[in-house]
C-alpha cells in the first residue's frame, strides 16, 4: 500500500496519508520506516496528529526515552500538544521515571484546565506519579478527578501493589467496590498481587470465586498466573498447583510464578524440581525464570546447578540484555561464597548500576573484608554512580561487625552532609549496634532518641542485647523499660532482663521480672537481638 501511495505521488503532499503511514509503521514497531516517512514530510506541513503518531508508537512499544525526545522536538517546532500528546508523553515519563518532565506536563495540563474534561489524561497523570514512586501525589490527583472509572482505580491499585504497599492497594479495592465500580481483569490481577504480598488468603479466594463465575480464567492466562502467584505466596501450594493444572495454557509466566513461590518460602529443592519439569515439557525459560532459579540456587548454596544455568544463560546472550538477571547472577555467586567468580561476572557486565555494586559490596562485607568494601565504594563513585541508602547500610553493617566506631560515625555523617540522603530506621539500628558492640552506651541511647517511637522497639532490643553481653544493669534496665513500654508482651525483653539480673546475682529482681512476664502473658518470641 505504501508503494501504491508513492506511485500515486500522494506523499509528502498529502499530510493525511503521510500521517496514516507513520501511525501504521509506529504501531507495527517499524520505527526506522516511520521516521523516514516522518522526516520526508516538510516540517511546516506536520500536524499535531503526525507528531502524536510517532510519540504514541514509541510509548506503546516501551521506548519511553525516544518518545520524550520526539515530544521535546515537537515543542521546539512550536507545535501545540493536545490531550493525546500529553497522555502519551505522561506514559513515557512513567516508564522511564522522568519525574521532572512529568511535573512540567502536569503544570501545563492544569493551566489549560484539561483535567476537568478528560478522564484518560487524569488516569495517565495518576499512573505517571505512581510509577515514579510518588504515591501520595498520585492519590492526591486521583482524589481530585471529577469522574473515576475502573481504569482510574486500577491505575492507583497497580501503583500501590507495584511498590509493595499491598495493604493500601486492598483499601483502594474496598473503596472502589463501595463506590459501585465493578473491577475488570486488570484490577483483579493487581489485587491478587497485593493479596500475595500481605498474605490476605481470604480475599484472594473470594476473587478466585468471582473470576471463576465470570469465566475469566478461560481467556486470560495473566489472570491465571496472578492466581497461582497469590496462592504460592500465601503458602497454599496445593491450591496453587490445582489452579496451575487447570490453566488452559501454561505459559512461561505461570511456571515462573510457581518457581518463584517455592523459592519465596525457602523451598529451593521444589523450585529446582519445578524448573526441571518445565524444561521437560518443552517450555523455554525466560529471564524472569532464570532470575527465580538463581535466587533459589543462592538460598540453597547450590553452586553446581547455578553454574550450569549460568552457562545456559550465556548461550542465549541474556546477561548482556538484562541487568536484573546479571545482578542476580552476581548475587548468587556471592551468596555461594565464590567471590572470585562473582567479581569475574561483574567485571564483564556491559552496564552496571548501583544495585550491581551493592551486590558485590555485600559479598565482601559478609566476609568481613572491610578494606575491599571501601575500595569498591570509591571505585563505584569514580565510575559516576552515587551510593544509595542500601550502599550505606552495607557500609555501616561492615563497620559494626569490624568494630570500626570512628569510621562508622564518619560514614553516617557523610550520608546527609555529602550525599543528601536521609537515614531510615535501619541505618539508626546499625549505629545502635555499632555503639553497643563497642560498649558506648550513651551514644547508642542518643541514636535511639532520634528515631520515631513507633520504630524504636528493634533498636531498644538491640541495645538490651548489648547490655546483656556487657552485663550492664543500669543501661539494661533503661532499655528494658523502654521496650516493654513500646510492647508490653515482648517476651524477648523480659527474658534478656531476667538474664542480666541473674548474671550479677540479683535473683530477687530476676524473679520479679519473671512474675511480670507471666502476668503480662509475654511469652518468648522469635525476635532476635542485633548484638549476639
Amino acid at each position: 500500500m505504501h508503494s501504491d501511495v508513492i506511485l500515486k505521488g500522494l506523499v509528502p503532499e498529502d499530510i493525511y496519508v503521510g500521517t496514516a503511514l507513520i501511525s501504521m509503521y509506529a504501531k507495527c514497531g517499524a520505527f526506522e520506516e516511520a521516521n523516514i516517512v516522518f522526516h520526508n514530510i516538510p516540517k511546516a506541513l506536520l500536524s499535531v496528529v503526525s507528531w502524536n503518531a510517532l510519540i504514541s508508537g514509541y510509548s506503546q512499544h516501551g521506548f519511553g526515552n525516544e518518545a520524550l525526545v520526539i515530544f521535546k522536538e515537537m515543542r521546539k517546532h512550536r507545535v501545540l500538544p493536545n490531550t493525546v500528546t500529553f497522555t502519551c508523553a505522561l506514559k513515557a515519563c512513567g516508564s522511564t521515571g522522568s519525574l521532572r518532565t512529568g511535573e512540567e506536563i502536569h503544570a501545563e495540563v492544569t493551566k489549560q484546565g484539561l483535567l476537568e474534561k478528560n478522564i484518560i489524561l487524569g488516569n495517565a497523570l495518576v499512573d505517571m506519579y505512581a510509577k515514579c514512586g510518588l504515591l501520595r501525589k498520585a492519590q492526591e490527583i486521583f482524589d481530585q478527578l471529577p469522574v473515576r472509572d475502573v481504569i482510574s482505580w486500577s491505575v492507583l491499585i497497580t501503583g500501590y501493589a507495584h511498590h509493595g504497599l499491598g495493604g493500601e492497594a486492598l483499601k483502594c479495592f474496598d473503596q472502589m467496590r463501595d463506590e459501585g465500580i465493578s473491577p475488570d481483569s486488570v484490577t483483579f490481577i493487581c489485587v491478587l498481587k497485593s493479596c500475595g504480598c500481605v498474605g490476605s488468603l481470604e480475599l484472594g479466594e473470594e476473587i478466585h470465586d468471582e473470576v471463576r463465575k465470570q469465566g475469566l480464567l478461560e481467556k486470560n492466562v495473566v489472570l491465571g498466573t496472578a492466581l497461582v502467584d497469590m496462592y504460592v505466596k500465601c503458602g497454599e501450594f496445593m491450591k496453587a498447583e490445582k489452579v496451575f493444572e487447570e490453566l488452559p495454557t501454561q505459559s512461561v509466566g505461570s511456571w515462573s510464578a510457581l518457581i518463584s513461590g517455592y523459592d519465596h518460602h525457602g523451598l529451593g529443592y521444589e523450585a529446582l524440581k519445578c524448573f526441571q519439569k518445565m524444561q521437560d515439557k518443552g517450555i523455554a525459560p525466560d529471564a524472569v525464570t532464570f532470575i527465580c532459579i538463581f535466587k533459589a540456587c543462592a538460598n540453597m548454596g547450590s553452586l553446581q546447578m547455578g553454574q550450569e544455568i549460568h552457562a545456559e544463560v550465556c548461550k542465549q546472550g541474556l546477561i548482556e540484555r538484562n541487568l536484573v538477571l546479571a545482578n542476580t547472577l552476581v548475587d548468587m555467586y556471592t551468596k555461594c561464597g565464590v567471590l572470585k567468580k562473582a567479581r569475574e561476572v561483574f567485571e564483564v557486565l556491559p552496564m552496571r548500576d548501583v544495585v550491581s555494586w551493592n551486590v558485590l559490596i555485600s559479598g565482601y562485607a559478609q566476609l568481613g573484608q572491610i578494606k575491599k568494601v571501601f575500595y569498591l565504594l570509591c571505585k563505584m563513585m569514580a565510575e559516576g554512580i552515587m551510593p544509595s541508602l542500601v550502599s550505606f547500610l552495607l557500609l555501616l553493617t561492615a563497620c559494626s561487625h569490624a568494630g570500626l566506631v570512628k569510621e562508622g560515625q564518619l560514614v553516617f555523617k557523610e550520608m546527609g552532609s555529602t550525599y543528601s540522603l536521609t537515614p531510615v530506621s535501619e541505618h539508626y539500628a546499625c549505629m545502635v549496634d555499632l555503639f553497643s558492640r563497642a560498649g558506648h552506651f550513651n551514644q547508642a541511647m542518643i541514636m535511639i532518641g532520634k528515631v520515631p517511637s513507633s520504630e524504636r522497639l528493634t533498636l531498644c532490643l538491640a541495645f538490651l542485647g548489648a547490655c546483656h553481653k556487657w552485663i550492664n544493669v543500669d543501661f539494661g534496665r533503661w532499655a528494658f523499660e523502654q521496650s516493654v513500654h513500646l510492647d508490653g508482651k515482648c517476651g524477648a525483653a523480659y527474658v534478656c532482663m531476667r538474664n542480666i539480673y541473674s548474671a550479677v546475682g540479683m535473683y530477687a529482681e530476676a524473679n520479679e521480672i519473671e512474675v511480670r512476664r507471666i502476668k503480662n502473658k509475654a511469652w518468648e518470641d522469635t525476635r532476635m537481638f542485633w548484638v549476639d
